[in-house]
């Protein structure tokens, strides 16, 4: 039974007064795996909600299979449910595949062969046997097993609530539950988001291994590479969104042969109308009815007047009509990229031999347990490790957020600030703007707006912060930190829903200028490049407890 594609028609989506998706189409046939790609803004979870129908467009059409699977970059199972729980949830289908073919099958031996209910009972039971071969149902609590030891989720007890888990933690169980599920289509935000490097492996290959359709947005460039064979670039072009064959290598060189013509299309068609602006208004002053005649034209004025007056004229019309046609169907001004400008990161602390932070004998029951950290007034610290061993919980405890049990050792009047991976504000009402300078301050704001940072486009700016995407969210998060830098910079999954393009500046902006950083990450392209120290947390057998190995990093 061949398996339906997911259709798009002319979608349009307007949100906060601007329209964010314009007359965007979209086949994903079976066997296709599309990467959604573009700055935060551009509508790449707005078209995917749009796709899985948790959100209506203001104009055009979605036609999907009945069975498709949507995961959300902000898990929505509630947070008392239990593990035991998703997993019931994610193999209800596959279990009520087997308990109906069970039911079925006794009917039709039940019921004559002659008889005519036979016949529609075989047709149902067809249908349904379909159905369960599309899901492997027969293979879901194997697959389950696989999928949860694949996502490093094995060790945790079924009957853990999902509030005592990690953010990474709840995130990988979403995905775990759309996998075990196996539905038709898969939509997905951000996937690798809270993978370590082997889950991300695990992922990709479960990926390609998947029949039906799968569409994504994600900012992982090695994983767009490894799992992608269409790419669909969001951001504004001359004609709309384009489609890219081929994985994000593929697409990088095409693309930037493409933004280069368009730059260049672009600034030759203004050449022209400034150009024709020009002949235009000269040729009108020379043909105007009271210009006076210059003592080189009295000679021979009159024989020649008319001849002259006429092939002005037509230069005139034609030019006129060559402006009025080319600022018609002129090319649309490529947009700026967004940059990430930022001043210091962090500020230097006052001179003394005394670590900003020294930890002894940390433990947090259950999250983490630490021996021994010392973080320098000039530090580049990494903190690596799977999830669940303690990366978050190692930063909220170095910013006095999160009480231990240990020695903790702060240096007097030291700052500090941290981004957390989920950004929450408290008037989402107010605008960027707004909540910016309410953070920083009337003065700050005004020495370092909002705009200068390149981490809001200007277009955003009075949008209100609950329109935002949740990648526009953090990057203003990071904004209010770097507004005014701390002494302690600490920033959990800093990639996390940025462009390539700003993690590559954000990641060459940490290794430089005074005060110290701390990041936890699993970006395997920020890991490649770290030049400070790392430290990686190495979870126990239940995942609970861990031990710290620094050692410097080097290109």
């Amino acid at each position: 039974m061949p398996q339906p594609a997911l259709l798009a028609h002319d979608l349009v989506r307007t949100w906060g007064g601007r329209r964010v998706l314009d007359g965007v189409c979209l086949t994903a046939s079976p066997g296709h795996r599309i990467g959604l790609i573009g700055e935060n803004g551009v509508g790449k979870s707005t078209l995917l909600r749009l796709l899985a129908g948790v959100d209506e467009p203001d104009a055009g059409s979605v036609t999907r299979p009945r069975n498709l699977g949507f995961l959300h970059q902000q898990m929505p199972i509630d947070a008392d449910f239990t593990l035991a729980a998703v997993l019931h949830e994610a193999l209800r289908e596959a279990r009520e595949d087997l308990a109906e073919l069970h039911r079925l099958g006794e009917e039709l031996a039940r019921v004559p062969e002659d008889d005519p209910a036979h016949t529609e009972l075989l047709d149902t039971y067809g249908r349904r046997l379909e159905g369960a071969q599309d899901r492997q149902s027969w293979d879901a609590d194997r697959r389950a097993a696989r999928v949860l030891d694949g996502l490093g989720l094995s060790a945790l007890e079924h009957d853990r609530s999902l509030r005592s888990l990690s953010g990474g933690q709840r995130g990988r169980l979403a995905l775990a539950a759309l996998l075990i599920r196996r539905p038709t289509a898969l939509l997905l935000d951000e996937p690798t988001n809270h993978l370590d490097d082997a889950a991300a492996a695990f992922l990709e290959e479960h990926l390609r291994s998947l029949p039906g359709t799968v569409v994504l947005a994600s900012h992982d460039r090695a994983f767009l590479d490894a799992v992608s064979t269409d790419l669909i670039d969001l951001d504004p072009a001359p004609d709309g969104p384009v489609r890219y064959g081929g994985n994000y290598s593929a697409y990088l060189s095409t693309q930037h042969a493409q933004r280069r013509r368009w730059e260049q299309r672009y600034a030759q068609e203004q050449e022209e109308l400034k150009e024709l602006r020009q002949s235009a208004a000269v040729s009108a002053h020379r043909i105007a009815p009271d210009r006076g005649r210059t003592d080189n034209e009295k000679m021979g004025y009159g024989h020649r007047a008319g001849r002259v007056h006429n092939s002005i004229s037509r230069r005139v019309r034609n030019a006129t009509r060559r402006l009025e046609e080319l600022e018609r169907t002129q090319t649309a001004e490529p947009p700026r990229p967004l940059r990430f400008a930022p001043g210091d990161l962090a500020r230097r602390a006052e001179e003394g031999t005394q670590p900003l932070v020294a930890l002894r004998d940390i433990r947090v029951p259950d999250r983490l347990t630490l021996e021994r950290l010392d973080v320098a007034a000039t530090d580049r610290l990494l903190v690596t490790g799977g999830n669940g061993a303690g990366k978050s919980t190692l930063l909220a405890v170095l910013a006095g957020r999160l009480p231990a049990h240990g020695e903790i050792h702060r240096r007097r009047h030291m700052t500090v600030g941290l981004l957390t991976q989920d950004t929450v504000f408290d008037r989402p009402a107010r605008t960027a703007r707004d909540t910016y300078e309410t953070a920083v301050g009337p003065a700050q704001a005004a020495k370092v707006p909002l705009g200068s940072l390149g981490l809001i486009n200007r277009a955003d700016l009075d949008t209100e912060v609950g329109q935002l995407s949740v990648g526009q969210r953090r990057r203003l998060a990071l904004a209010l930190l770097v507004a005014r830098p701390p002494h302690l910079l600490l920033l959990d999954e800093p990639t996390n829903h940025l462009s390539p393009r700003l993690c590559d500046e954000l990641e060459e902006a940490l290794g430089t200028g005074p005060g110290a950083i701390v990041v936890a990450s699993h970006d395997r392209w920020l890991r490649r490049r770290w030049q400070g120290r790392e430290i990686r947390l190495a979870a126990g057998p239940d995942r609970r407890t861990g031990d710290i190995t620094p050692r410097p990093r080097h290109r």
